[in-house]
């Protein structure tokens, strides 16, 4: 009967996607059918042309970033558990997010003091994905520049939590100089958001997903022998040095062009290891990986669809309901079962 769970459980996601991805397009504060929604992805065409509109322009791309944003951030945390081998690490403990916020905080906190149309420029939605990523790629090169010289992974994980703390400390130097205005337009985006990008970032985003995907994949067989501690990997012939460098770029290329584009989003990809672990009763990264991502995006997917309050036009911070969702599910999950696989 567990054996019967586990392969519902790994087969399950690649039917449940595609039916919440077509929920995902026809709920929101306009309700379109699922057969206008399948006809118009078919290019079959509509009765109603702002349907297609809708769907093409706004709820599709919306679609791809849950997709993507979700089973990254899941592929991240997963990565992270595996290097640091601690259940409690998720894709930011390496300062990733911190050094986003530090970047936009700069950009909307300072952009009093840069003033002028350089400074309306920064502020524009652009400026705050550039920023971001800058902010992200930062704290990148600082860590994998420190990945390159420390072996230990414990000393790796507390410099990254060192960068978050010095990040989160100038954020705060920066609001507390701040106007309410400009502080409210920071809080807004730590909110997370999925419904603001445009094709070209979804196309832009996709690639970055797509790169730290190969590295995450190529990496399959060194983070199985990792799971059976250090030095078995290396009698293995593993590199625990090169493992880690491309554990830390995968993970920083998916996390940092996330959080650039969508905001920060919690829970993800912390929690959905764990689930997936509980069920599928396996750490083989062969199948942990996949699986992984599918319910990452699914996950997300059911957040953004109750985060975006159907018919009605008002928006919930996605970065809330996935806390306030989630972290039910993983306390359940862990009380019923006693104790943490991994």
């Amino acid at each position: 009967m567990l054996q019967g769970l586990k392969y519902k459980f790994i087969l399950l996601p690649f039917l449940v996607l595609p039916l919440v991805m077509v929920l995902s397009l026809s709920l929101g504060s306009v309700y379109i059918p699922f057969g206008s929604v399948i006809k118009i992805l078919l290019g079959l065409g509509t009765d109603d042309l702002t349907w297609s509109y809708i769907i093409h322009d706004y709820r599709l791309p919306k679609t791809i970033t849950s997709i993507l944003a979700g089973g990254g951030l899941a592929i991240s945390g997963l990565l992270m558990q595996t290097l640091f081998r601690n259940p409690l690490a998720g894709p930011y403990v390496l300062g990733i997010s911190s050094g986003a916020s530090l970047g936009v905080a700069i950009v909307v906190l300072g952009s009093s003091a840069i003033g002028g149309v350089f400074g309306q420029a920064l502020s524009t939605p652009w400026g705050l994905v550039i920023a971001s990523g800058l902010g992200s790629f930062s704290v990148l090169l600082a860590v994998v520049s420190a990945s390159l010289k420390i072996k230990d992974t414990m000393t790796l994980l507390i410099i990254g939590l060192m960068f978050g703390s010095l990040s989160g400390a100038l954020v705060g130097v920066l609001s507390y100089f701040s106007s309410a205005e400009k502080l409210q337009q920071f809080v807004f985006w730590s909110f997370g958001s999925l419904g603001s990008l445009s094709w070209s970032s979804v196309a832009l985003l996709s690639i970055c997903s797509v790169l730290g995907l190969i590295i995450a994949v190529g990496s399959i067989k060194s983070m199985n022998a990792l799971l059976l501690g250090p030095n078995y990997a290396e009698s293995m012939g593993v590199s625990l040095k090169k493992t880690t460098f491309k554990l830390v770029l995968a993970t920083s290329i998916l996390a940092g062009s996330i959080t650039a584009f969508t905001g920060p989003i919690a829970f993800v990809g912390l929690a959905v290891p764990h689930i997936v672990r509980q069920f599928t009763r396996t750490a083989d990264h062969r199948i942990m990986l996949p699986t992984v991502f599918l319910w990452g995006s699914i996950i997300l997917l059911c957040c953004d669809a109750i985060a975006q309050v159907p018919f009605h036009s008002t928006t919930l911070p996605i970065n809330a309901i996935t806390s306030l969702v989630g972290a039910p599910v993983v306390i359940w999950l862990l009380w019923r079962k006693k104790n943490i696989m991994f």
